[in-house]
């Protein structure tokens, strides 16, 4: 399956690519960055919110990015549907994130289900599903 890049202003491309979250009998479509660099799927702690999620019952666990700030996040298991196609997975909840407009998909809970292609050229991303 193939997703267009997103601009943002007319200088700036990413690969953000929309998705459906589902926790129990609650689902939400979400923007997500597809991040090469990023060890997990971290989403905002608002979006489990929505979901019906208790965000602090799950494992915490800390990340820090490139600033190397450290942060609290907490995991649980919920479906991302891509392409119409339903996978269970574990994502990082984190707050404070909504001001990105976006969560992150990364290596665990997402290039390990899919072949991912990068092709700036035709703004363009594709997914293929592992066999």
């Amino acid at each position: 399956m193939k997703f267009r890049y997103k601009r943002y202003g007319a200088e700036v491309l990413r690969p953000v690519i929309p998705i459906g979250v589902k926790y129990k009998n609650h689902s939400i479509q979400y923007e997500v960055l597809v991040d090469s660099g990023a060890d997990f799927c971290i989403f905002d702690a608002q979006v489990g919110e929505e979901l019906g999620i208790d965000i602090k019952s799950g494992e915490k666990s800390v990340v820090s990015g490139i600033t190397g700030i450290k942060e609290f996040y907490y995991i649980h298991t919920v479906a991302l549907t891509v392409g119409g196609w339903d996978y269970d997975v574990k994502v990082g909840f984190l707050p404070n994130i909504a001001h990105l407009g976006y969560g992150v998909v990364g290596q665990r809970g997402f290039f390990d289900i899919f072949t991912v292609k990068f092709d700036l050229a035709k703004e363009e991303i594709e997914l293929k599903g592992r066999e």
